[in-house]
């Protein structure tokens, strides 16, 4: 099992405009930590950071600063080729996220061979059908001759899932992964998702900006705005007693079954006035600055 602790992480971009250039912050001293069996909801809107925060983890961006440290049970740190069999990340989009032109069984055969876990084209196509079972994609052998095309945006999605788990992976990024899927499908992806963490004891940063599917499917919410962390705390704890005027905002926003069709508040927010310099941390029950190395907030009075 693997454990992901994430400390001060910070991730600045230069930006150009004519002759000129500028510094934008897109994550700003986020700290937070992924143990086996649990899973962390990453809440935000767009162009808060969680995204980024993904790339970095799967090191498909390098920090500006602070650290990502990865270790096994024994307390061995994972690094290089190892880390990408570990870590592995299922995007937004089933979509784009499969080549068109290769089969299913292509797509979950390739990281086998790359990381090595299967050695003879027999063992790798029991592996594949194996995989695709496992995500409730049967018969398998039905599905695995197929392309992308050919199949539902549920089913595209529970392949990429299989196929991000495929290497042995036991940190999944699921960034957003029932976004662009059918409403009526998401709740089974979820599940299955549930079912793979508790099988496999999976470390899971699910990242969303919808907090009913984030309180079903987490143990744990930490709020993202603009970049910096504004709330954390169990899930239950964030949904039910939100502290941060931008965590109120979202809960505002989001649809309530025993009300269809109403507006919960009509009075305008102006973003502009919600301080992000705050964070409300539901675990030791304090507001903490934000934005600040972790040093500097454990020493702060």
């Amino acid at each position: 099992m693997t454990s992901v602790r994430v400390t001060d992480l910070v991730k600045d971009y230069s930006i150009r405009t004519g002759l000129k250039r500028t510094r934008l912050r897109a994550v700003d001293h986020v700290s937070l930590e992924l143990t086996p069996g649990r899973t962390v909801a990453l809440v935000g809107e767009s162009g808060s950071g969680k995204s980024t925060i993904a790339k970095i983890l799967t090191r498909m961006e390098t920090p500006s600063s602070g650290t990502v440290d990865v270790r096994l049970d024994d307390g061995t740190a994972v690094a290089r080729s190892r880390y990408r069999r570990e870590v592995q990340m299922v995007f937004q989009d089933p979509f784009a996220s499969l080549n068109p032109f290769h089969s299913i069984e292509h797509h979950i055969a390739r990281p086998l061979r790359i990381h090595k876990r299967t050695t003879t084209a027999e063992e790798t196509r029991e592996r594949v059908l194996e995989m695709l079972e496992r995500v409730n994609l049967t018969p398998a052998a039905n599905i695995a001759p197929r392309r992308p095309h050919e199949l539902s945006g549920g089913q595209r999605q529970r392949v990429a899932i299989a196929r991000a788990l495929a290497p042995g992976a036991q940190v999944l990024i699921a960034d957003e992964p029932v976004s662009m899927l059918d409403v009526s499908i998401r709740l089974g992806v979820l599940n299955l998702l549930g079912r793979l963490q508790r099988e496999d004891a999976l470390a899971v940063l699910y990242i969303t900006h919808d907090l009913a599917t984030a309180r079903h499917f987490s143990d744990e919410i930490v709020v993202l705005y603009r970049g910096r962390v504004v709330e954390r705390g169990p899930s239950d704890a964030v949904i039910l007693d939100p502290h941060h005027e931008y965590t109120k905002l979202l809960a505002l926003a989001a649809p309530d079954p025993e009300r269809p069709g109403r507006v919960t508040s009509s009075d305008p927010v102006d973003r502009e006035t919600i301080d992000n310099s705050t964070c409300y941390d539901h675990f030791t029950g304090s507001w903490q600055e934000a934005g600040v190395p972790a040093a500097a907030r454990a020493a702060a009075p």
